[in-house]
């Protein structure tokens, strides 16, 4: 279970590490971004629009990849990365297109996973009434 934790952990950080490092790479004129159309492309202009958000967005998404490499505040990274994970599943299921939906499908299964093994991690999150010391 510990190797299978490991892998997937990896693979989770380095999907998210080359993501945020490909969408900067292109900022910088290194390659060219994939073509979007349909209902996806006015998604992601309306976000665009903001001026902040896609970078924000892959900021954080690096941040968190280096936390999943090197195996330092997974939980934290998990946490933060649960409802950007939510929203790329329900990006690829509602608005498509549908060959993005299982990699979704496996970044969603990865970190039911890597919560499961991390679970004793999340016990003080989920305690109904916790009290603080002081």
């Amino acid at each position: 279970m510990r190797i299978a934790m490991i892998i997937v952990r990896t693979l989770m950080g380095l999907l998210f590490l080359f993501a945020s490092v490909s969408f900067f790479l292109m900022m910088m004129g290194v390659g060219t971004p994939p073509e979007i159309t349909g209902p996806m492309k006015t998604f992601n202009e309306g976000l665009a629009a903001s001026g902040y958000f896609f970078i924000l967005l892959k900021i954080t998404e690096l941040v968190c990849a280096l936390l999943l490499l090197t195996g330092r505040f997974v939980p934290l990274a998990l946490v933060i990365l649960s409802p950007i994970i939510i929203n790329i599943f329900l990006l690829h299921l509602t608005l498509g297109p549908m060959s993005g939906l299982i990699t979704a499908i496996f970044i969603v299964v990865a970190v039911i996973f890597l919560a499961y093994c991390y679970r004793d991690a999340f016990k003080p999150l989920l305690t109904s009434k916790y009290t603080p010391s002081t």
